[in-house]
């Protein structure tokens, strides 16, 4: 049985002490010999309106000290069955827009390059497109573009921002497309609500074959039934998984850059994460923490736990091709 990389034990190194990592795991240089790699991408750099997300993945180290070795429903103990460690922080230019996006592509490219699956917190959901140029360009094994889950309040489709510009966190997932990255008939968007700029917004979206599932229909329909819809659509094939925090209601994670009432509850997240069990996922992430309109913790608290679902979902994945 190989030797993989454990948490701090609680016990004997409390909870508020330590360095501070993504599941008080080992803080390594590379991702060498890594399952699964434990990122940070601090950066909000495409924030068109509340900024901080930047300090995103400090925080969500923080809270996701309160996690523990083993999922409490599913059994999976990650740490267990697949080595995973804190490869830092991606390197980020807060100034120059378009170097920041390059820097970050550059670094996960590093990082899938070795092999292993990148987990990785943001930042603002533009950092999520030049994650996935990297695995996109890096690990695809089919030669397909890749599918996507992605839990969301807003479809981030849009075409451009003020006067032009078409790189900010609401245009992420248009460039993915038209780059060839994104197959769109493989991308299912799930908790789409809010307000809209204008009528037929999302037109271009469903045109190229997006499936949008808005907060309604979620209701009516429920998790199970959601989730199987979303993952008979990306099917066996690499997919990548995205979740933006804002999604949830603010009243449960209120520290997010664009806010959006009539959300899920923490606990119909998790329902959904953990039926995601069985998908292809090559790389997943979580964005739009935003420490400076969080309250006590909670938003990062959300986003360390989102983390852990994700984790144990990824883990066992990696056991399963390990096994064969």
């Amino acid at each position: 049985m190989p030797r993989f990389h454990k948490p701090v034990d609680a016990a004997e190194v409390p909870r508020f002490a330590g360095q501070s990592t993504f599941m008080r795991l080992p803080a390594v240089p590379t991702a060498d010999a890594l399952d699964i790699a434990l990122v940070g991408i601090p950066w909000d750099g495409g924030t068109t309106n509340r900024a901080g997300a930047r300090h995103g993945p400090r925080e969500v180290r923080n809270l996701s000290s309160l996690m523990r070795g083993a999922h409490h429903v599913s059994g999976i103990a990650p740490y267990e069955i697949a080595n995973i460690a804190d490869c830092g922080d991606l390197p980020v230019n807060p100034i120059d827009l378009v170097d920041g996006i390059a820097r970050i592509q550059d670094g996960m490219s590093k990082i899938v390059a070795t092999g292993a699956l990148p987990l990785s917190v943001g930042g603002d959901h533009l950092t999520t497109l030049p994650v996935l140029r990297a695995i996109s360009q890096g690990r695809r094994v089919s030669g397909k573009p890749l599918g996507m889950i992605q839990f969301d309040a807003h479809s981030d489709t849009n075409d451009s921002y003020f006067g032009g510009n078409r790189y900010t966190h609401g245009t992420p997932f248009r460039r993915a497309i038209e780059e060839g990255v994104l197959d769109p008939k493989r991308l299912v968007q799930i908790g789409i609500r809010g307000s809209i700029y204008e009528p037929g917004e999302h037109d271009w979206a469903k045109a190229q074959g997006v499936r949008i599932i808005y907060m309604e229909e979620f209701i009516r329909r429920g998790a199970v039934d959601v989730i199987a819809e979303a993952a008979a659509i990306v099917g066996s094939d690499e997919t990548y998984v995205t979740f933006d925090v804002d999604c949830i209601d603010p009243s449960m994670a209120p520290g997010t850059g664009t806010p959006e009432i009539g959300g899920f509850t923490t606990r119909e997240a998790q329902e959904m994460l953990r039926l995601l069990k069985g998908v292809n996922i090559v790389g997943a992430d979580v964005v739009e923490v935003s420490p400076p309109f969080d309250v006590g913790g909670m938003t990062a608290l959300v986003g360390a736990t989102v983390m852990f679902e994700l984790l144990c979902i990824m883990a066992d994945q990696v056991r399963r091709r390990r096994t064969g």
